[in-house]
């Protein structure tokens, strides 16, 4: 098995991008998910389950800062907040965060994009921050703004299975997993509860449920009126409690750098 995309998200919500390889950091890749969109008034996180439309928006790490850019409404240039940066808490599932504020000129932006009143906040240490739920990690487990685990791994095998029941194929994108592996058996990332990818260790510690998020065309926003590929998963995908599962979440349990071309070898 073979790595055959890497994507970061750096901002939750919004769309990410394919890069050639990344750092792992014991709470995901380097830049994955360390802004988050949250409501002007309360700080409680935004995603495209509320607002499908974010997803026209894309999200883009360079030497310059984070650029986030719109068809409507331009492009603009984002510096990680510092130290002197507003505090603001943002809440993201049940957990509460201190964030730093990214400034009018984003919050600005945003708000013009999504057409609601939002704020851009950056999780400035992710090593204390957030800790990932008790029941599926080790003491010391830290995550970011994700929803819940540091990485998330799919199959392109799986994908294709998929992709053989549906109406319409979709890409890999509107399950905005962070590594996708060629070359297993469709569904054997349910298995996969301890694995190496290039150098790096991982525990695979609980299989990913699915939402609303991937019925929605990362390349458009627009949100499938059939309810697909959610409800054709539904008929052979569903676990314990209604769960519609895709994918597995992982926790890293080393450092290194992992890259497109990887082998993947599953313990």
């Amino acid at each position: 098995m073979r790595v055959s995309d890497i994507r970061i998200y750096p901002v939750k919500g919004l769309r990410g991008h394919s890069v050639p390889g990344a750092v792992v950091h014991p709470w995901g890749l380097e830049g994955d998910r360390r802004y988050m969109v949250v409501e002007a008034a309360s700080g409680r996180f935004l995603t495209q389950r509320q607002l499908p439309r974010m997803a026209e928006i894309a999200a883009h790490l360079g030497p310059d800062g984070l650029e986030l850019s719109n068809p409507d409404t331009g492009r603009v240039i984002v510096m990680e907040p510092g130290p002197q940066a507003p505090s603001r808490s943002a809440t993201v599932w049940r957990d509460i965060v201190a964030a730093r504020d990214a400034g009018d000129e984003a919050a600005a932006f945003l708000s013009a994009a999504l057409g609601t009143a939002c704020r851009l906040v950056h999780m400035a240490d992710p090593a204390a921050d957030r800790p990932v739920d008790p029941d599926f990690s080790a003491p010391g487990d830290h995550v970011t703004f994700a929803d819940g685990f540091p990485l998330l791994a799919t199959s392109v095998a799986s994908l294709e299975d998929l992709n053989g029941l549906l109406p319409h194929p979709v890409s890999m994108d509107c399950f905005r997993t962070n590594v996708a592996v060629d070359g297993a058996a469709p569904w054997a990332e349910d298995g996969w509860l301890s694995l190496r990818i290039g150098p790096v260790p991982f525990d695979g510690v609980k299989d990913c449920a699915r939402c609303a998020v991937t019925t929605v065309d990362q390349s458009t926003g627009a949100r499938s009126p059939e309810n697909e590929p959610l409800l054709t998963l539904s008929l052979f995908r569903r676990k314990a409690k209604g769960r519609i599962i895709f994918g597995q979440n992982l926790i890293p349990r080393g450092p290194g750098r992992i890259a497109v071309g990887d082998e993947v070898a599953v313990a």
